[in-house]
């Protein structure tokens, strides 16, 4: 199906699912919100990833639907999502710490002023259980990824790469920025929700150590 002018693509995804298509974050949270406000009948479950939302249905998918679908707003869809307000204390001593201070043009002090200083915002989940891609950061951290991947970056490493920062759940290779390092829990089975960063969650840093 072809995209509408507001850019909005929607498709079959099996027999209970429509997949939305959009052009970016911006656009997918816009959907979400919207749907989480006025959910489609039958609606199960929505998903957000960097530019697609899945919606789950409890039954096949009409025309109805992906119509309804396709008039979301994708832009301007009101005030910050008002979300939980999740702290998460972390120590900013990340061995990648200096280079984002240089490649963003701030002092490491300014840094990690800017890191404490602003609220971010859960735009998805993916890459391992537990890990959610935040939003918000000042665009001069909007810093590459490095070079060189490593091989193994430690549970709860505080990180940033492009317009995301993210924590790592789990041990795993990975090509992140790392600027800081947390004790906080991101997944456990046996907590409701599993997850401590849900889409929509609002998230600030709080420098400890």
């Amino acid at each position: 199906m072809e995209p509408t002018p507001t850019g909005v693509r929607v498709l079959p995804y099996g027999d209970r699912a429509l997949l939305v298509e959009v052009d970016g974050p911006e656009a997918v949270a816009a959907i979400r919100r919207a749907l989480e406000a006025a959910p489609l009948p039958g609606q199960r479950d929505v998903v957000p990833a960097a530019r697609t939302v899945l919606v789950v249905l409890d039954r096949r998918p009409t025309d109805l639907d992906a119509t309804a679908v396709r008039r979301l707003p994708t832009a301007d869809a009101g005030p910050a999502d008002g979300g939980p307000l999740v702290t998460v204390p972390v120590v900013l001593d990340g061995p990648d710490l200096a280079e984002v201070a240089r490649l963003s043009g701030r002092s490491v002090p300014g840094v990690v002023a800017a890191l404490t200083g602003v609220e971010l915002t859960v735009a998805f989940s993916g890459f391992a259980p537990g890990f959610g891609y935040l939003t918000g950061l000042p665009e001069d951290l909007h810093v590459p990824r490095r070079e060189t991947p490593r091989t193994r970056v430690p549970a709860g490493a505080v990180a940033l790469a492009g317009p995301y920062a993210g924590i790592y759940p789990r041990s795993s290779p990975g090509g992140w920025q790392l600027v800081g390092r947390t004790d906080a829990v991101l997944f456990d089975v046996d907590r409701d929700p599993p997850a401590l960063l849900v889409p929509g969650a609002r998230v600030r840093f709080r420098e400890v150590g």
